[in-house]
């Protein structure tokens, strides 16, 4: 791409927009002058910049193709062929040259764990790890390298050891200890597990005799003490005692984790589960102009009994839906079981070979239908981690229990992930105008594990993305990868959407593949209907937040194979680019 007058990438401090506020009424007031003109080509406002000369895929209701955008403010104010974008031009206005490149509307991962892509510089990245030598390598050089003193906590990066290492196993308290015998160590996984060595366990005072949390469990060796694996409640019994990070290192992990999501072309997320300061740190990273993601946010706060969670939300100190175009908050997250390559996926039938074995319910049932109950007179709404299918069914019968109280229709409650859901529970969904977010990511580099543990008939049912959209619609239903769980990548997502091929070649599930039209308006489109942003962006179109992202090949044209090897090149967000990559 060449540039007329572009301006160099902008450092992280000033990539952001001008103020949400200035930016909307801008945009609406432009889009408004070039109705009155009756042309939407034209405009007597001269933009800031124009891109030219490129294969821009709209997205819009048509799935137009254009070749030029005008942006002024942050928003697009004309979309069209190079001669009418051209008339536009005033003296000060840039031109940028896409040399033919595919441009297509910001892309949205719909869940996501953003905190943790700004972490690699202060936990072990075991992530690299495929044994479990090679782990604990991984621990001990990065204690001895980043000098941690004596006592001082060690965390690690989420990751995925059955399905990584050659053991196919977690490591054990033992382990930790061979290379970790002066620190607390917790290794984190990607969610409701995790390690921690005899200091960790120590320091949270979890002993033999502890007993294990309801929804939760201490594992033990075959002599009944505890031999480092805790599964999810009893996570919090040690993550409590981990001293919290400060506010400003917050504020810079977020900063960090949102440029990595720059690099993959994601320009806007929901972040699932975050407590008062992560979610404060959002607020302030947008407050000071450094936002280069539009983050939508889950809260999540552990409590255990409906009055304590009740007492929660009146005393709540921001409300559902408080927010601006950088950092809102899009309701309560709540979880009920665990995940399919965890054995804790809380499912109708058995695992394989496991006769008798449903995963776990990750809360009492009684207490989690209240919750939700309590949530919606509350005014908030409630979006609930399920992955099993015996899971689903005890959301949506917590939904419905809620809707009785107060209608839910046209609030947007979701299941997030539904795995596993079945086709009646999908039918069920669109009865109540519940959302379904699903992520095909896990059928990625973790299909393998899933099939050992769930059997082939679970595995090829997983992700029903076909029957998703067909039930429920583009409207209520996304396209996201529960980052760090599994691979940000979104061009890997759409690959795996339109062939259902893990990275042996293996296809789960055939019937459920989607064209590549609309598995890019599943990381377009779809998401802002989450977060209730679907007019202000998704699409390139006149009055939208100008977000935008050029590709290193057509993703319309390429073979079907070459999906997943495209990459973004520049990521414009605002009208700004926030992420370049190298020449």
């Amino acid at each position: 791409m060449t540039t007329n007058a572009l301006p160099k990438p902008s450092r992280s401090a000033d990539v952001a927009s001008s103020p949400v506020r200035q930016l909307a009424v801008t945009a609406l007031a432009v889009a408004a002058g070039l109705l009155a003109t009756g042309c939407a080509h034209h405009t007597a406002t001269e933009p800031d910049v124009v891109y030219v000369n490129g294969k821009i895929v709209t997205v819009d209701k048509n799935f137009s193709i254009a070749q030029a955008v005008a942006i002024k403010n942050g928003a697009f104010v004309a979309v069209g062929s190079d001669e009418r974008i051209r008339r536009l031009l005033a003296p000060r206005t840039k031109v940028v040259d896409l040399q033919g490149r595919t441009a297509v509307p910001g892309l949205m991962d719909a869940h996501t764990h953003m905190d943790g892509a700004g972490t690699v510089e202060t936990t072990a990245q075991v992530i690299k790890a495929r044994t479990v030598a090679e782990a604990q390598a991984i621990i001990g050089d990065f204690i001895r390298t980043k000098t941690i003193p004596a006592g001082q906590w060690v965390q690690s990066s989420r990751w995925h050891p059955p399905s990584q290492l050659k053991e196919q196993r977690y490591l054990t308290r033992e382990e930790l200890d061979a290379v970790a015998p002066d620190h607390p160590v917790y290794v984190q996984t990607v969610g409701h597990f995790a390690m921690a060595n005899s200091k960790a366990l120590a320091a949270a005072g979890i002993t033999r005799d502890t007993p294990d949390p309801v929804g939760g469990k201490i594992h033990r060796d075959a002599s009944g003490e505890p031999n480092g694996v805790v599964e999810s409640a009893a996570l919090q019994l040690v993550e409590k005692v981990i001293p919290s990070p400060t506010f400003e290192q917050r504020v810079a992990q977020n900063i960090a984790g949102q440029r990595v999501y720059n690099r993959s072309g994601i320009t806007s997320t929901v972040v699932a589960g975050l407590n008062e300061d992560q979610i404060k740190a959002y607020y302030a990273v947008a407050e000071r102009g450094q936002s280069t993601v539009r983050a939508g946010m889950f809260w999540r706060f552990p409590v255990d009994a409906v009055q304590a969670f009740e007492a929660k939300l009146k005393s709540a100190p921001f409300k559902d839906g408080q927010g601006d175009d950088w950092a809102r908050l899009a309701g309560i997250k709540l979880v009920s079981d665990g995940g399919m390559t965890l054995k804790s996926a809380y499912i109708r039938g058995s695992y394989a070979h496991e006769p008798g074995n449903h995963g776990m319910v990750a809360v009492d049932p009684d207490t989690y239908v209240r919750m939700v109950r309590v949530a919606n007179r509350n005014g908030w709404r409630v979006h609930t981690h399920a992955v099993g299918d015996a899971a689903v069914d005890l959301t949506l019968k917590a939904y419905a229990s809620a809707d009785t109280d107060s209608s839910i229709a046209g609030r947007r409650f979701s299941v997030v992930h539904g795995s596993l859901v079945a086709a009646d529970q999908i039918e069920t969904a669109r009865s109540l105008d519940v959302r379904i977010d699903a992520q095909n990511a896990f059928m990625w580099d973790k299909a393998g594990t899933v099939e050992r543990y769930m059997g082939p008939l679970l595995a090829h049912r997983a992700v029903p993305t076909r029957r998703l959209l067909d039930v429920l619609g583009m409207e209520r239903t996304s396209a996201g990868t529960d980052n760090e769980v599994n691979l940000l990548n979104p061009f890997i997502g759409m690959y795996l959407m339109v062939t259902r091929k893990d990275p042996r070649g293996i296809v789960y599930g055939a019937d459920q593949k989607i064209s590549r039209e609309e598995a890019l308006r599943l990381y377009t489109n779809a998401g802002p209907y989450l977060t209730f942003e679907e007019k202000r962006k998704g699409s390139i179109e006149v009055g939208k937040l100008a977000d935008m992202v050029v590709l290193s090949a057509d993703y319309l044209s390429v073979p079907e194979e070459k999906i997943k090897d495209i990459v973004a090149i520049e990521t414009i967000v605002g009208g700004r680019p926030v992420y370049r990559a190298a020449p």
